[in-house]
């Protein structure tokens, strides 16, 4: 049994334990078709279709696979909901000259700004964890994907061994899904956070696949404004304690069709609770980068921390807004054959 498969089957995964998932094909909803070969699992919903990639870029949704069936656009970047290192704030020479593998981290650059942080621990999951093992969760009315990686570089000071979880619900009568992504550190420490993609980034030629950015804690931002690259910490960026909290943390983008000009729906990322995100910008790099973190309280060695999303396909502002109010406030998400849940 691979490694990642056998730790969701423990513990720390234990809304599994015990459980014999259906064969594959078709859910309790016969509208619900879950496929799987050799590369990834693939859901065919009602409203929607999703893949979750078990090799190469992992974590999350798979790159452009997220498709909008009434309309057909998809997600426009590098996946949904991707993941990235367990990192902290700060950074010195000493302490770069004694990292290996995939954690040295450059800033000071056009790509991560002046802003100062460094890797606790890796590799950068998305690219570097090789081969995941999801494993899918069948109920009357959803489909559940749960997957996991155990960290295996750690910087000075720390060793390796943390836990990162992912648990992505897909109701049937959707155009969206609900994420929660977990840490459970083996270190103790002060500002551990977490990095990923949310919702995820935007591949563009001058604005051609979107026509405006929404951030809550921002507005509205047009295509134009995104023509010419610019640092994360030039421009849209929110820190915990610098900005203005919003009451929904809301991060989302206007598809457009390139060849007819015309709009398509929303696709947004929503943080059910806006205290979690410690960072979080939206900037320039060759495409529309949307980076945030979550985090940065302290935790004992064996403490968790985690955040609960909504991610996906929206008609309008209006529509985010409700929705997110009708889950406001949660941090967890759990998942079984009888049901799911989100949780505070």
């Amino acid at each position: 049994m691979n490694e990642n498969r056998r730790q969701l089957l423990r513990a720390g995964a234990g809304t599994l334990v015990g459980l014999t998932l259906a064969p594959l094909g078709r859910t309790a909803d016969p509208t619900m078709i879950v496929t799987e070969d050799a590369d990834r699992v693939h859901l065919t919903l009602p409203l929607i279709e999703a893949s979750i990639a078990k090799k190469k870029f992992v974590t999350g949704v798979a790159p452009q696979s997220f498709v909008d069936r009434a309309t057909g656009f998809r997600e426009l970047g590098y996946g949904l909901d991707i993941v990235d290192w367990m990192m902290q704030p700060g950074s010195d020479k000493a302490y770069r000259d004694q990292l290996k593998g995939d954690l040295p981290y450059d800033f000071n650059n056009a790509y991560h700004g002046k802003i100062a942080k460094r890797c606790v621990e890796g590799p950068q999951i998305c690219t570097k964890a090789g081969t995941m093992a999801p494993i899918v969760v069948r109920g009357k009315d959803f489909v559940a994907v749960k997957q996991g990686f155990t960290y295996t570089l750690a910087s000075p000071g720390h060793k390796a061994g943390s836990r990162w979880d992912q648990t992505l619900v897909f109701p049937a009568d959707r155009r969206y899904f609900f994420s929660c992504d977990t840490i459970t550190s083996v270190n103790a420490g002060d500002d551990f956070f977490l990095r990923i993609d949310m919702p995820g980034h935007i591949k563009h030629t001058n604005g051609d696949t979107f026509s405006e950015v929404y951030l809550s804690y921002h507005g509205t931002i047009p295509a134009k404004e995104f023509a010419k690259d610019f640092a994360p910490d030039e421009r849209f960026r929110y820190v915990r304690g610098e900005t203005k909290a919003p009451k929904r943390f809301i991060r989302a983008y206007h598809t457009r069709d390139p060849k007819t000009g015309k709009d398509g729906p929303w696709i947004a990322g929503m943080t059910l609770a806006p205290e979690v995100v410690t960072d979080a910008w939206c900037h320039q790099r060759g495409y529309v980068c949307m980076i945030q973190e979550f985090g940065g309280r302290p935790v004992i060695a064996g403490g968790t921390f985690r955040a609960a999303f909504i991610v996906g396909f929206f008609d309008s502002i209006a529509e985010m807004e409700k929705v997110y109010d009708t889950h406001a406030g949660h941090t967890g998400l759990d998942a079984n054959e009888a049901g799911w849940n989100l949780v505070k």
